[in-house]
């Protein structure tokens, strides 16, 4: 008999389904949902860096997609046998005490507060300075050691205390807050106990604190020095966590008659995309797995002999399980990837976006045939241009950091730059420099986990950039000097959401074993090109500075190493 699974991955923009023969991991039918309100920029606020999302927008697309990718398949729905949920993350969510978001209830319909804050909000990064002051002052144990000593205004505790302090109202009426894997998961299995429902190791190791060495999450002492309704919080959230091979409730009857699916079917632990992918991906001891889209999370396995209590600084976080079970799951990533080709894109846009709408010459047909073709065709041009300029030291350099630096050492406040501008500098230079900057922050990435003693055999990139920028990829290589081999799969975090949900079902034993039986192959590599490494290690150097300069306290530690 047939089985199959569902793997549903939540992104930045957009949800989208896969359905899985278990057997050979033939992708059978696959949708993709773009959240309404987010696309119309509604409860967001860029120049204060406040981005939030709407659970309908997530409710609504989980229904769309997985209705669809049920009906194309033409599966029964009986043999349908798991779904696991993957999402972004820090993203948590406001709950009421039956675990309804916040924001369907009546009064807190149109407040951002009572939305999801989704992980590239960073309107909390003075509470996370908070915490890392504290961690290291409070006379206990430091909780953010497992997290690479430097906890982010993108994770979970530093959001909630902002939300606490701006809005009361949201405060009082908020019984508990929910990681956004956990709450769609919770939202579909037919036990609606909060108390025992089973929360994500993956998103509570990486983002709020939760170790063993303290017995869960952060002390009621620690909270409380913050503040007084964490403290109370914290009682309301959760002891134990799980990994996501593991069952955390059978698909509710209302859900089975909305999806067409069967009471029967259960539904895993959720976790997070980039762990996900990382499944999809095939991952392994000593593997790098790149994450590329808008942002970046770089995904690494260790063994309790290698890694053990050995903590690794300036990271997301070294968590027991988050990847495969039996494993140590290391997170790094970068705030922006895609996004800073995508700011420059919007920027070279304006005049098109602006001036053109005023123009008499055109009618309003043509102008937005005019400017649909230039946006289509915009980032394919100036590729084209950069790959024929040079690399050379004459180059502008940039900083990746335009929404602020995730690892190492995470600190949002920085803000990017750029150096080395002349009249000759056209914009497909400063292209490639924004490129060259994505990489080099990659780079700095692999550098201090290998600093830090964990070994990088092989390099894997999975993700929209992955698939559809060689011009990126070829850089990536020459800058990494590693060989970068590319996933085939265009759905690689449901993917591995499915292949998570494969071994929940029973279907398969383990983790490693469904991987490596369903996951994706790979259809590409891209290989260092000698005779351009050591240039771009020279552009490398010109980075550092301009990093030192733009961050003084990368300027203090890179001196200190140097004594």
């Amino acid at each position: 008999m047939k089985n199959y699974v569902i793997g549903l991955d939540y992104g930045t923009d957009s949800v989208r389904a896969v359905l899985i023969d278990t057997e050979n991991g033939q992708e059978l039918a696959s949708n993709v949902s773009h959240y309404k309100r987010w696309k119309n920029k509604q409860y967001c606020d860029a120049s204060i860096n406040q981005f939030r999302q709407h659970p309908l927008d997530h409710i609504e697309g989980l229904e769309i997609t997985i209705q669809n990718v049920v009906k194309e398949s033409k599966v029964e729905p009986s043999l349908v046998r798991g779904i696991c949920i993957d999402t972004t993350g820090s993203s948590p969510v406001p709950v009421t005490k039956d675990g309804t978001p916040l924001a369907l209830t009546k009064g807190f319909e149109e407040n951002p507060n009572a939305m999801m804050v989704l992980w590239k909000d960073h309107t909390s990064i003075n509470e996370a300075n908070e915490i890392n002051e504290l961690a290291v002052s409070w006379g206990g144990e430091d909780v953010t050691k497992y997290v690479g000593g430097i906890y982010s205004s993108e994770w979970f505790w530093a959001k909630i205390l902002h939300i606490a302090r701006q809005d009361q109202a949201v405060r009082n009426a908020a019984h508990t807050w929910m990681e956004h894997c956990d709450l769609m998961t919770y939202l579909l299995i037919e036990d609606k106990d909060l108390k025992t429902f089973k929360r994500s190791r993956c998103a509570a190791g990486h983002k709020a604190m939760w170790h063993t060495d303290w017995n869960g999450l952060p002390p009621v002492e620690f909270l409380e020095k913050l503040h007084p309704y964490l403290a109370e919080l914290r009682g309301n959230l959760y002891d134990e966590t799980y990994t996501s091979d593991l069952v955390a409730g059978k698909l509710s009857q209302e859900w089975a008659d909305r999806l067409g699916l069967s009471t029967e079917t259960v539904v895993a632990v959720g976790t997070f995309d980039a762990h996900s992918g990382a499944v999809g991906a095939k991952i392994g001891e000593n593997t790098l797995v790149r994450v590329m889209g808008t942002s970046t999370c770089d995904i690494l396995v260790g063994s309790y002999d290698e890694v053990g209590t050995k903590t690794v600084r300036g990271i997301c976080g070294q968590v027991d399980g988050s990847v495969i079970p039996g494993f140590i799951g290391l997170e790094a990533g970068q705030s922006a990837f895609g996004d800073l080709l995508a700011w420059y894109k919007e920027l070279l846009m304006w005049p098109t976006e602006h001036l053109l709408a005023s123009s008499s010459t055109l009618n309003d047909a043509q102008k937005e045939q005019l400017r649909e073709e230039f946006s289509d065709k915009l980032i394919v041009e100036l590729t084209k241009e950069a790959e024929k300029i040079p690399v050379s030291e004459s180059l502008p350099i940039a900083l990746d950091w335009i929404n602020g630096r995730r690892t190492p050492d995470a600190n949002q406040e920085v803000k990017s730059a750029i150096s080395n501008l002349s009249l000759g500098t056209k914009a497909p230079h400063i292209f490639k420099a924004l490129v060259n900057a994505i990489c080099f922050g990659a780079k700095k990435i692999v550098d201090r986990f290998e600093e830090e003693g964990v070994k990088i055999d092989s390099v894997i990139g999975i993700g929209g950039v992955a698939r559809k920028s060689p011009f990126i990829m070829q850089t990536l290589a020459n800058v990494l000097n590693k060989p970068i081999k590319i996933a085939a799969s265009d759905q690689t975090p449901a993917l591995g959401a499915a292949i998570y949900a494969a071994v929940a079902a029973g279907i398969y034993p383990n983790v490693i074993e469904a991987s490596q039986k369903i996951g994706s192959d790979f259809d590409g590599e891209y290989f260092p090109q000698t005779d351009k490494v050591e240039a771009y290690h020279k552009l490398l150097l010109g980075y550092e500075k301009l990093s030192a300069f733009a961050d003084p306290n990368l300027k203090i530690s890179q001196h200190e190493l140097s004594l």
